[in-house]
């Protein structure tokens, strides 16, 4: 008897990853959260956005992400997951495809709202601030924000947080602390699917769920699946036209 196809899941970033640096976003599932017969494959864009610094990179990466998963409906894929807290590309591949497609911001946001009564986000950086004052206003969830906080460093697209621990996981455990004693926060979400390495850590020493963002969204793809749901095509129309091919003439950066 041949094995049953697997439900694939389209998991992308929204910057272009070195195919090397791919395994280190891929490790943010572990194991005892795959479950049989479901595949998650992680891709980079050809090119657009590096770090999401602005909102000027957000627009870049919304482009090349709605071109990475535009075919993922004829490529055989069960969803698409946007593997960043900036949803890049969000309504765009919910208006493209009739498949679930789901963001780790909206996605945190709505169910740190379920777990508690107002959440913090703690990030790396102020630059990333928009994204999450984006959703906030998008999800109509402004008022349940306590605060951004955030550490003042860099993030590293390639390594992400590997060799930073001892220096890092302090830095984010005093803003964690400082957002539930001191902002009222009792829930909390970590800025990025970047940070994903210290979430274990974390959440050993805090008395507040820690949502981990793109564990929180590909476990919604799946329960979409479960379901039978997606999203309402009165809420996202199809295009009378489509353009996918538009932007085959920009190269590729890796």
């Amino acid at each position: 008897m041949s094995e049953p196809a697997s439900t694939r899941i389209k998991m992308l970033l929204p910057i272009p990853i070195p195919p090397e640096a791919l395994p280190a976003f891929a490790a943010q599932i572990p194991p005892k959260l795959l479950r049989p017969g479901v595949s998650v494959e992680f891709f980079g864009t050809r090119n657009g956005a590096a770090i999401l610094d602005s909102q000027y990179e957000g627009a870049l990466s919304d482009v090349f992400v709605l071109e990475a998963g535009a075919t993922a409906e004829e490529e055989g894929y069960a969803a698409v997951c946007i593997n960043s807290m900036s949803d890049s590309g969000l309504n765009a591949l919910r208006s493209r495809l009739r498949i679930p497609v789901v963001g780790p911001a909206h996605s945190s946001f709505h169910t740190a709202a379920m777990l508690g009564r107002r959440f913090s986000v703690v990030t790396m950086w102020p630059e990333w601030f928009w994204m999450y004052e984006k959703t906030a206003r998008e999800t109509g969830l402004k008022d349940r924000l306590a605060s951004i906080r955030h550490i003042g460093t860099r993030p590293d697209t390639a390594e992400l947080l590997a060799g930073k621990e001892e220096i890092v996981f302090d830095k984010l455990l005093r803003e964690c602390r400082a957002a539930i004693d001191e902002d009222g926060a009792d829930v909390l979400i970590l800025g990025s699917t970047t940070m994903h390495q210290s979430h274990a850590w974390l959440s050993e020493r805090l008395e507040v769920p820690l949502l981990n963002p793109g564990l929180v969204a590909f476990k919604l793809c799946e329960t979409l699946l479960d379901l039978g749901l997606s999203h309402s095509k009165r809420a996202y129309p199809s295009p009378a036209r489509t353009a996918d091919a538009l932007f085959a003439s920009v190269p590729s950066v890796f």
